[in-house]
Parts: structure tokens; sequence; C-alpha cells
């Protein structure tokens, strides 16, 4: 009977430790997965505050754009003048105007869409990698 009894008893033991250690290893999990938690939440923050900025880029670019197609005279873009029909010694203008040429117009636009999207990748990996990867 003594021996039965101790058999249980170092039985109970056995599963006492065993269920520490799964407890143990259980916090550590539960632990490991607010971390996560909470730096995918850090992540998801950097996207969205990045994203807005772009959207914000990009709409003041489209009125930018709107802008000089309404006021042309106060864009400034590199232009090119047509030449007068007539070749004559005189001075005078020929009444045509300086206008950029049309694929300057489309280049500019799209150089300053690009560089606000370049730069706010560069800030949200910038971000990124003081958030994350210096930790």
């Amino acid at each position: 009977m003594v021996g039965v009894i101790y058999f249980l008893s170092d039985s109970i033991n056995s599963k006492n430790e065993k269920i520490k250690q799964l407890n143990n290893d259980l916090s550590m999990q539960v632990a490991i997965t607010a971390d996560y938690e909470k730096r995918i939440n850090s992540i998801h923050e950097l996207d969205t505050k990045h994203t807005t900025e772009l959207t914000n880029a990009k709409a003041e670019i489209d009125q930018l754009r709107i802008a000089a197609e309404r006021n042309p005279e106060r864009v400034y873009i590199r232009a090119s003048c047509p030449k007068g029909e007539v070749n004559s010694t005189s001075s005078m203008d020929d009444g045509t105007a300086a206008r950029p040429t049309d694929s300057a117009i489309g280049n500019y636009w799209l150089l300053r869409q690009r560089i606000a999207e370049s730069k706010q990748m560069i800030l949200g990996l910038q971000d990124y990698i003081r958030t994350e990867c210096l930790k």
C-alpha cells in the first residue's frame, strides 16, 4: 500500500511539474503573440499614416494641375515659341505666346507625382526601420 501511495504521489508530482512547464510555455506564447499584435498594429498605423500622406500629396498635385490649367501664365516651365512664317528683319512681336510643349506639361505632372510617391515610400521605410528593425 505504501508503494502504491508513493507511486501515485510521485506520478502526481511529475504531472504537476509538467503542468507548471506547460503553463510557463503558454504564458510565453501569449506574451509573444501580444508582442506580434502590437508590432502589427504599429506597422498598420505607419502604413495608414503614409498612405494618407501620399493620398494628400496626390490631391495637392491634382489641385496644382487644375490651377495651372486655369491660369497658365502663373506656371513657369521651359517653353517653345513657334517661329513666324514670314522672314522679316524687324523686331516686332508676331503675337504668339510662349507655350510649354505638350510632352513637357505631361512630364512635369508625372515627375511631381513620382516625386511624391517616392518621398512617401522613403519616409515609410525609414519609419519602419526606426520602429521595427532598430528595436
